[in-house]
């Protein structure tokens, strides 16, 4: 008898065993990627989202976007790539509708969008953002797109000049395929970005008693408004990230791989590396008092792990920056040459934060023609190796690179 019940605790135990291996690596899995999200508790991070399979959501994939204009036609070419080969995985097109805000122009009413830093920045045309580093652009472009890369943001822009409405394109639609969220009269929608799902769309926008708010709307259903949160006005762009999702206006905005803090930057406000906010909004004095200033930083390219940041220095070369202390680590990495003529600015950081994609050009002037190594390269974060042109035919000088996954 006593022979039996061992065996059967035996059983038992074993069972027990597999089960924890289950569930245990399960909730282990979950401690590492941020807080674990109970039924009520917000997830920090991204990667608590289910996204479908393909080229642009599988890792090692490198996601361009390219604004394309004709006479009569207007889109973005969102494509994946193979960063070892640099072939071409799969492209998505994105029709921008012609009442959407893509570039600004005399006697129209101008708007605050990432699609116009996307498409509409020129000496004639300026980016209505105060700072068109490509640092500053990169995130503001990539948040116009959900994580999967099937929905984009726009701002639709009324005839009357005065009325600006949040909507989405899908992607494979045509000019006419796309959602206005509201047609009221004296709209005052800016910003307009995916959340992290692509469920609903979020933005700034002014009530009529002149108070500056972050609202969302669901992109399906009655597109109901729901106020998410203080603003600043249309001057910051958003980033939307988190489950459930929260936003942020601020600049250069790139969420640490674990979800729990973020890089950030906002007028008036001391730091760069901010925990995550509970709640949506600006950033406030309040949020700065336990910031990290990153020394000597100007322009932030993107994590290199959950305790490092790498930055453009104001010598003009990338350093990684520990993200408690603010102090920079490791060498300095040059990717031109100080008698060069032209400047590198950095766009993303590759996952394992080994790698980081810059691009050389004149300065203050990304529409040259592509000369030496080409206008893009692929630099080692460490500085160890030489830097490797990226050579595509259909990769302009506009294009912005959004995610190296």
């Amino acid at each position: 008898m006593l022979r039996a019940l061992t065996g059967r605790a035996a059983v038992l135990v074993a069972v027990l065993a597999v089960l924890c291996v289950q569930g245990c690596g399960s909730s282990q899995s979950k401690k590492e990627a941020g807080p674990a999200p109970g039924p009520s508790a917000p997830y920090w991070g991204n990667r608590g989202y289910a996204l479908p399979d393909s080229p642009f959501t599988r890792e090692g994939t490198v996601v361009t976007a390219t604004c394309s204009m004709g006479a009569r036609y207007a889109g973005v070419n969102v494509q994946a790539w193979d960063p070892e080969r640099w072939q071409l995985r799969e492209t998505r097109n994105f029709f921008i509708p012609t009442d959407a805000a893509f570039t600004n122009y005399k006697d129209a009413k101008n708007v605050n969008s990432p699609l116009v830093d996307l498409c509409g920045v020129s000496s004639d045309s300026p980016s209505p953002y105060a700072v068109d580093d490509l640092e500053y652009v990169t995130p503001r472009v990539r948040a116009l797109f959900d994580l999967a890369y099937t929905r984009m943001a726009v701002v639709l822009r009324d005839a009357d000049g005065g009325t600006t409405h949040a909507g989405y394109v899908q992607s494979g639609g045509n000019a006419d395929d796309f959602v206005s969220l509201s047609d009221a009269r004296g709209d005052d929608e800016q910003n307009a970005v995916m959340a992290p799902d692509g469920r609903s769309v979020w933005f700034t926008y002014i009530t009529a008693d002149g108070e500056r708010r972050i609202g969302s709307r669901p992109a399906q259903g009655d597109h109901r408004l729901s106020d998410e949160g203080p603003a600043i006005g249309h001057d910051l762009p958003l980033i939307v990230t988190g489950k459930p999702p929260r936003a942020v206006q601020a600049n250069m905005a790139h969420l640490a791989p674990d979800g729990r803090r973020l890089t950030a930057t906002a007028p008036k406000i001391y730091g760069h590396v901010f925990h995550t906010l509970d709640s949506s909004g600006p950033l406030t004095a309040a949020a700065g008092r336990s910031a990290t200033l990153l020394s000597g930083c100007v322009g932030i390219v993107g994590w290199v792990g959950d305790e490092r940041v790498l930055c453009r220095s104001q010598l003009g070369n990338f350093r990684t920056m520990d993200a408690r202390s603010g102090r920079p680590e490791g060498n300095a990495v040059a990717v031109v040459r100080e008698d060069d003529g032209r400047v590198a600015e950095g766009m993303v950081v590759s996952a394992d934060g080994e790698k980081f994609i810059a691009s050389v050009h004149s300065p203050n002037d990304r529409s040259g023609q592509p000369s030496g190594l080409g206008d893009f390269r692929v630099v080692s974060t460490s500085g160890e190796g030489a830097a490797v042109a990226v050579s595509a035919e259909s990769l302009t000088n506009d294009t912005v690179f959004l995610e190296w996954r």
